[in-house]
């Protein structure tokens, strides 16, 4: 039985007259990682506020059809009971700061502070939260005296303190670098294989198509695509309906045409554009 389910799932904003999610249809197992796609404006954000009980609770407006995370009916539960078992990391990380607290390790503790979690469990679990993302050494700065990819890095340690059963998170890369972007992904990677599952709106295709096990192609609301990450992020119907994709994939399309690319599958990746072009006839090695 799917951990996630969203049957015919269409939702407007208050005052608004175009959906901006039409007829979602989506299952998501237990432990596995999804990563959405698409374009600016193709719904993957209000796709995560509806999974993490935003829509309609908070955000109100007109929410039809079915949505369900760990055996919890959406339209059933309030959003006090939903983000007990659901953690979402919003895309820009200022808004997730609380305000409330002068130091990092405080602000990781919040959550678990509201909750009533007792204050020796609450050491351990920040402690071991920041430790896992890296971040130990933040902890009596103050969130405010962050770049916005430290910010991001504690905005995702709140959440990951709280052990949701669901971890939503809209681009929570966007404003790190490579290295940052690599270790973060590996952080999500790990919770996903220790059972937790997530699904992550993300540009960055690279990333997904080494990280991610599924991947959801949003346009205009709708579902696009659906599959495993080297099917949907190669598929020429990307490039039709205005997709980034990756350059290694652009670059082997265009080797294809010239026939210098040989292999069935185009890259997605570095290391498989890599392999591929060195088996292309006449690369010398």
């Amino acid at each position: 039985m799917a951990f996630v389910t969203l049957q015919n799932v269409t939702y407007k904003y208050p005052l608004t007259k175009t959906p901006v999610l039409q007829n979602i249809n989506l299952q998501v197992n237990e432990g596995e990682f999804v990563a959405v796609i698409g374009p600016n404006g193709a719904g993957k954000s209000t796709l995560c506020y509806t999974l993490a009980g935003f829509v309609p609770h908070f955000f109100k407006g007109e929410l039809t059809g079915f949505v369900e995370v760990a055996g919890m009916d959406s339209g059933k539960s309030t959003l006090d009971e939903w983000v007990l078992n659901v953690g979402l990391a919003f895309q820009n990380p200022f808004n997730q700061i609380s305000g409330a607290k002068y130091t990092v390790f405080e602000e990781i503790a919040f959550g678990l502070e509201n909750t009533g979690v007792p204050r020796e469990e609450m050491k351990v679990r920040v402690e071991e939260a920041m430790e896992l993302t890296g971040i130990r050494d933040l902890a009596d700065r103050s969130p405010y005296s962050l770049s916005g990819g430290q910010q991001q890095r504690v905005a995702l340690t709140s959440i990951l303190v709280m052990q949701p059963k669901l971890l939503v998170l809209d681009e929570p890369t966007s404003q790190m670098d490579p290295i940052g972007t690599r270790e973060v992904f590996g952080v999500i990677r790990k919770m996903a294989e220790e059972g937790m599952t997530v699904v992550m709106a993300e540009h960055k295709v690279e990333w997904i198509a080494n990280f991610a096990d599924r991947v959801v192609a949003l346009k205009d609301g709708r579902i696009l695509l659906e599959g495993k990450p080297n099917e949907v992020l190669t598929s020429d119907l990307l490039v039709e309906n205005g997709f980034a994709i990756s350059r290694y994939t652009s670059a082997a399309r265009e080797a294809k045409k010239r026939g210098l690319w040989k292999r069935e599958n185009l890259p997605v990746t570095l290391d498989e554009a890599v392999e591929g072009f060195a088996s292309a006839p006449g690369h010398k090695k």
